[in-house]
């Protein structure tokens, strides 16, 4: 007996894909994951719609894996868009338009390995210094900017989680500061403890703008005035994109200072649960692949060869 399945190619099931499109994306909490799934899910369907390829099944998810790969994507591109495949599969077999045992095959559908670890992008503890002092630290946007970095370098945020961060969330415990309860990615809650520099580049910036409650970061007009409530993660983008620019710094992004906090943490001496307690990771395993921590750079083992020249 065939596998039972359905073909999302007529008309009259457009508006249950757009359904079911939206009960994927409804279960996703991280707007930037939201956008890549979204983005997946146009993607295949797109192509599927292109031709008459049959029936939605395992075998049409495992066609579609196939032509990724030979468009040379990531195998983390790839994997996002068949993992956005396999969740459409899922709310189809409970809307009742694709058999339980269909969606399960496509479920089966192994992503692309990655070889090897990336290594990232990440500053010395010189240039992070540098960085700091990079805003001008006289002005009313060079504060709020310094406590900006201050979050990325020394409590590891994710830009946004800077964005949304609440004044009352920082909070002290067991006598030093911290920010409490931060909800991060999927979901996950930790506390985050807070060095004494950075505590001191908030309050000056919170003294400067005369900042009791609310969201910590606030936008800033042309003329260096306050000019609303809160800041999207994309301001938070720019904001770092533009002091790296002015030091030369080429390709450094937000979370290459969450990276920058993780190494410097582990080079310190920081523990490794520590340091996942820290950046909210689900998994050590995570945690040592943002690290490297596999493969030392400074002392590299290839430095000692013995060869001469």
């Amino acid at each position: 007996m065939s596998e039972p399945a359905v073909s999302l190619v007529p008309a009259h099931a457009a508006s249950d894909l757009d359904r079911l499109k939206r009960l994927v994306l409804a279960g996703i909490s991280s707007p930037n994951s939201r956008r890549a799934y979204g983005k997946a899910l146009e993607d295949f369907l797109g192509w599927y719609r292109v031709e008459p390829r049959g029936p939605f099944s395992k075998l049409i998810v495992q066609e579609y894996r196939t032509r990724l790969e030979q468009q040379s994507l990531a195998p983390s591109t790839i994997n996002i868009r068949l993992t956005a495949v396999r969740r459409l599969a899922t709310e189809a077999a409970d809307a009742g338009f694709l058999a339980p045992e269909t969606a399960a095959g496509i479920s089966k559908v192994r992503g692309t390995r990655k070889l090897g670890v990336r290594t990232g992008n990440w500053l010395t503890k010189e240039q992070a210094s540098e960085l700091l002092r990079a805003p001008n630290a006289e002005t009313l946007k060079g504060k709020r900017d310094r406590a900006i970095l201050g979050l990325l370098v020394g409590c590891g945020l994710r830009r946004s989680e800077i964005a949304s961060l609440d004044i009352a969330a920082i909070q002290q415990r067991e006598a030093r500061w911290v920010i409490a309860d931060l909800i991060g990615k999927g979901k996950r809650v930790r506390t985050v403890p807070v060095p004494a520099w950075t505590k001191m580049l908030i309050d000056q910036w919170l003294a400067a703008g005369e900042i009791n409650e609310g969201k910590l970061v606030r936008p800033i007009d042309k003329k260096g005035r306050l000019a609303g409530d809160s800041v999207t993660p994309k301001v938070i983008w720019w904001i770092v994109l533009g002091y790296a620019h002015q030091l030369g710094l080429a390709n450094l992004a937000p979370h290459d200072l969450r990276r920058t906090c993780a190494k410097l943490c582990r080079a310190s001496g920081g523990e490794l649960e520590q340091i996942q307690l820290l950046l909210g990771h689900a998994s050590i395993q995570t945690t040592e692949q943002y690290l490297g921590t596999r493969q030392n750079l400074v002392e590299a083992v290839n430095d000692r060869l013995g060869l001469e020249l």
